[in-house]
């Protein structure tokens, strides 16, 4: 039953193969059985999903459930869940309950969909290997001696090792879409304004957007479809209907115009890893698209950018974690200057402090025009390098990350090359671009992304690109060794 993927699942349940409930308790079992090897669940809930499961199949026997019904999935601990843990990875909000649900779990919760409990993922989302957790590393299924990435390390590997079908996620910089890439599986980040935000905790409020870890692009459509929404209780969420985002996902690519940014296969990229998505280029040729060499000249600054605008949003959001409003409170306080010193000093990790001291020190007086108002003019002219791009091609093409999954602590002594691991991915952040990364082959035996770049709101011809690469190729079939 675990290796059914959410297409399979929602058929099974109307054609009455099996119920919600023996679904969600045989993911149960699993995850109570097999999640020790792989710390990917920070809370598992249940009671709270068994509840939902039979609700579900209450809905399903009345004849009129809508599609997702009855469908477990995990959330990411960066979404609120009312009355469960949100923790976001921090000892901060270790004790957190929340109060509310965000509206994306929200959108789930009134389609039917089951929460089997929140994944892990790298502390206030600020990593690329979930390695920063409070609660402990992830493992990578495909090599457990091996990150999984970051930030929705737990997320992606819940999916990577049949925990749950599919898991939601955010990308602020890639931390979908690298997770995805390392662990062998579909990640959408859709536009920034696409899906809200509301209930999400902040890291980046500029940047951050949710989005779905899945083993297909299929899977990824018909999440989408409940995910997306229009939101008045986020003001950067955009007024615009939701299509069908399985409808066109057999559509022909004949005709399409396919851009390869050579920007994206210079210094750095695994040699082993170009020659994969080279490959996944000539596939694309061979089912009709027509491969265009474009530039994206700014790429190299888009790192640096980041790491200025990225810290400088983190230093104003997680100023609310300070033991009096919100977050862990440290014992006996000598007066307040010390209650706020420990509370944060102790509830914060170390990754968490660099970029909050890098951010204020960016905004700080005398430094903010050198550092984060000249981020801010590289960031128009990285999207302005993609637009530019789009007057000549439908669809972007690359890899999603320079190399497969490393070693633990092989870079957490260098921020910079943990940093370099989103090299690919963070330029859309920028942007506000939808993208996605698919499976394209195996280094090592350890899978490599292949990512797909769109047009604003073009998430729909993205993962139909998606859906005709898989339907051509066998390697978003693989499972990781030992997966049973």
């Amino acid at each position: 039953m675990h290796q059914f993927t959410i297409a399979e699942l929602v058929k099974g349940l109307r054609n009455k193969d099996f119920s919600s409930t023996e679904v969600t308790q045989h993911y149960l079992d699993r995850i109570a059985r097999l999640d020790k090897t792989y710390n990917s669940y920070i809370t598992v809930t249940p009671e709270l999903a068994l509840q939902q499961a039979a609700a579900a199949d209450a809905r399903l026997a009345a004849g009129n459930a809508p599609a997702l019904c009855g469908v477990p999935i995990a959330h990411k601990d960066i979404f609120c869940t009312t009355g469960v843990r949100t923790s976001c990875a921090s000892k901060m909000l270790d004790k957190f309950i929340a109060p509310y649900n965000a509206t994306i779990v929200e959108n789930y919760l009134n389609s039917g969909v089951v929460m089997l409990g929140k994944t892990n993922m790298d502390e206030f989302a600020m990593g690329s290997s979930n390695e920063t957790s409070w609660y402990g590393p992830v493992k990578n299924p495909w090599a457990t001696d091996c990150v999984p990435g970051g930030s929705s390390g737990g997320s992606a590997a819940a999916v990577a090792a049949h925990l749950a079908p599919a898991a939601t996620a955010s990308d602020t910089g890639g931390s979908i879409r690298q997770p995805a890439a390392l662990c062998g599986l579909t990640g959408i980040k859709p536009t920034y304004g696409r899906v809200s935000r509301w209930g999400m905790i902040a890291f980046a409020s500029s940047l951050d957007q949710a989005g779905i870890l899945s083993r297909t692009a299929e899977d990824a459509a018909i999440l989408l479809n409940d995910m997306a929404s229009y939101d008045t209780k986020d003001s950067t969420c955009v007024e615009r209907d939701v299509p069908d985002y399985t409808a066109d996902l057999n559509k022909s690519l004949a005709g399409v115009r396919i851009g390869v940014p050579k920007e994206y296969f210079g210094e750095g990229l695994n040699p082993e890893t170009a020659a994969l998505v080279e490959a996944a280029i000539k596939v694309y040729e061979s089912l009709g698209a027509s491969i265009h060499s474009v530039s994206l000249p700014h790429t190299h600054l888009a790192v640096p950018a980041y790491y200025v605008i990225a810290p400088a949003e983190c230093s104003a959001n997680l100023s609310r974690f300070d033991g009096v409003r919100y977050g862990h409170r440290c014992e006996n306080p000598q007066d307040l200057n010390d209650l706020y010193m420990r509370s944060r000093s102790e509830g914060f990790g170390n990754e968490v402090k660099r970029r909050i001291l890098v951010g204020t020190y960016a905004l700080s007086a005398g430094y903010y025009d050198a550092y984060y108002s000249k981020a801010q003019k590289i960031r128009r002219l990285i999207k302005q390098d993609f637009m530019d791009a789009f007057q000549q091609v439908d669809l972007i093409i690359g890899p999603t990350s320079p190399s497969p999954a490393f070693q633990f602590g092989s870079k957490t002594k260098d921020p910079v090359a943990m940093y370099l691991e989103d090299i690919y991915t963070i330029a859309t952040n920028l942007a506000g671009l939808p993208a996605l990364s698919i499976p394209c082959g195996l280094v090592d035996n350890k899978p490599v992304g292949l990512q797909l770049i769109g047009n604003f709101f073009a998430e729909g011809p993205l993962l139909n690109a998606a859906h005709q690469f898989q339907q051509a190729t066998h390697f978003h079939q693989q499972t990781a060794p030992g997966i049973e």
